[in-house]
C-alpha cells in the first residue's frame, strides 16, 4: 500500500512547513515534514530543516495532520456506489471527500444484488489501492432483518457456507471489510474471513453479548456506526454495545454528525475505548460535495431536511457528512481534544485495516498523506503521497525554492 519504486523516484522532494503538526501521536510545534519520493522522511524543527529543499509555508495557525481515513463511504459527488459499482465511481466518490480531508476511504455497498457485489469487488480490485480508494467495504447483504435500517427488506440474505467462495474475492482487494450480522451466518463463516485478511465487523444486527464474544473469538474486529442499527444497551442484557465498549479488540466506528448519536453518548463511548479504539465515519451518501437535497436509493426517494437524509418514511438514510466536519464535531459538540479526534479520523481506522505504519501517520517512512486546517478547523488543502490537488485554495500556501 506504499509507493512503487518507479512512482517513488518520480516524486521530488519537499518540505511543508506549519506551526503545529501532529504525526499521529503527538505535537510538533514551528516544524517542517520533509517529503522524499512521495514519503515522509521526517519532522524536523524550522531551524533544522534542509534549506535546500522546495518550502511549502502554511499560514499562521494550521495544523497539520495525517490525512483522513473513511471506512464508510455510500457516496459523493453526486454518486451513489450501489447505482455505479465501477472504478470511475469510486475515483469521482474519493475525489469528492478529498476536499474535505480525506485522503483515502472504503466505498462502501449497502445490501444488494450478488451482482452489484461482485462488479464492486471487481472494480475495487482493478484500483489496486489508487486514487484514494484502499479497498471495498461490505455493507451487508448477511445481516438481521429485524435491523435493516435503510437496507433494503428484500436485499437481505441469510448466509450459506457457498457465500465464502465470491465473499472470498475481497481478500485479494487491498484492505477491505465486511459488516454483518454473527446470528445470520453459519458456524466458521466469520472465521474463514478473518483469516483470509478481510476485517469483519458487527452491524445491523441483534446479535446477544456470547455470540458477539464468540465472533470476535473467530476474528470480528469491528462494530459498524455503534449504538445505530442494533439493540440499545440494558441493565441486563449488555449486548453488541455492551461488548463494543468493554471489549478493546474491537474498533468501533460511530458516525458524529449530532444526529445519529448524542453528543454525551458519544463522549461516553470515547472514554469507554480509552480514546484509542473509536473511529469516526461519514456513513455519506451523494449529496456531500453537492448542492442536491435528495436523491433515489434503490427505488427509494431521500431528502435532505436540516441536515438529516430520511426516507419517506423518516428512517435515517446514511449521513450528509464528511470527516472534517466529524472532526470539528468532535472537539466543539462532544468536547473531544484535537489529538483524539485527529487520531479517530486516520491512526485508528489505519490500525484497525492493519496499515498504521503506512497510513494514518507522519512517521518517518509513511506515505504523505496530509491534511492542512485552519485554526477552526476547516479544510485548507490535502496531499496523496506529497502530491498536491490539482486545485488548492488560495489561501493556503506560500511557496520557496
Amino acid at each position: 500500500m506504499g509507493l512503487e519504486p518507479a512512482e517513488h523516484a518520480r516524486r521530488p522532494r519537499l518540505a511543508i512547513s506549519a506551526e503545529r503538526i501532529f504525526d499521529g501521536c503527538g505535537w510538533h510545534n514551528d516544524s517542517v515534514i520533509l517529503i522524499d519520493g512521495g514519503l515522509v522522511q521526517r519532522i524536523a524543527p524550522r531551524d533544522q530543516s534542509a534549506g535546500d529543499w522546495p518550502t511549502e509555508i502554511m499560514p499562521p495557525g494550521t495544523v497539520l495532520a495525517p490525512g483522513f481515513i473513511d471506512l464508510q463511504v455510500n457516496g459523493g459527488g453526486g454518486i451513489l456506489l450501489n447505482d455505479a459499482p465501477t472504478p470511475e465511481a469510486m475515483r469521482a466518490i474519493a475525489r469528492a471527500h478529498r476536499r474535505y480531508g480525506t485522503t483515502s476511504c472504503l466505498p462502501t455497498l449497502i445490501s444488494d444484488t450478488r451482482a452489484k457485489a461482485v462488479a464492486a469487488i471487481a472494480a475495487a480490485k482493478s484500483l489496486e489501492g489508487t486514487d484514494g480508494i484502499l479497498g471495498l467495504h461490505l455493507e451487508g447483504p448477511f445481516i438481521s432483518r429485524a435491523r435493516p435500517g435503510i437496507h433494503r427488506p428484500d436485499r437481505i440474505l441469510s448466509a450459506t457456507t457457498d457465500d465464502l467462495d465470491w465473499l472470498g474475492e475481497l481478500s485479494a482487494v487491498g484492505s477491505s471489510m465486511v459488516t454483518l450480522a454473527p446470528e445470520c451466518v453459519p458456524a466458521g463463516f466469520v472465521k474463514t474471513l478473518a483469516e483470509s485478511g478481510i476485517r469483519v465487523s458487527v452491524g445491523h444486527s441483534e446479535a446477544d453479548a456470547d455470540t458477539l464474544t464468540g465472533a470476535i473469538d473467530d476474528g470480528l474486529s469491528g462494530v459498524t456506526h455503534i449504538f445505530n442499527a442494533m439493540p440499545a444497551m440494558s441493565a441486563r442484557q449488555p449486548g453488541i454495545v455492551g461488548v463494543a465498549l468493554t471489549d478493546q479488540r474491537l474498533t468501533a466506528g460511530i458516525i458524529l454528525d449530532g444526529i445519529h448519536v448524542d453528543p454525551l453518548v458519544v463522549r461516553a463511548a470515547f472514554a469507554a475505548k480509552n480514546h484509542s479504539n473509536i473511529a469516526l465515519v461519514s456513513d455519506a451518501m451523494p449529496t456531500i460535495g453537492t448542492e442536491q437535497d435528495h436523491f433515489e436509493l434503490m427505488g427509494r426517494q431521500i431528502q435532505l431536511l436540516n441536515g438529516r437524509l430520511v426516507s419517506e418514511n423518516g428512517t435515517l438514510a446514511g449521513a450528509h457528512l464528511e470527516l472534517a466536519s466529524a472532526v470539528k464535531n468532535a472537539v466543539t459538540l462532544v468536547g473531544i481534544s484535537l489529538d483524539d479526534a485527529l487520531r479517530a479520523a486516520s491512526l485508528v481506522p489505519a490500525r484497525f485495516l492493519g496499515i498504521e505504519h503506512h497510513r494514518g501517520t507522519l512517521s518517518a517512512g509513511a506515505r504523505a498523506d496530509i491534511v492542512a486546517l485552519t485554526a477552526n478547523l476547516d479544510v485548507l488543502t490535502t496531499w496523496i503521497a506529497g502530491k498536491p490537488p490539482e486545485i488548492t485554495d488560495p489561501r493556503t500556501v506560500r511557496r520557496e525554492t
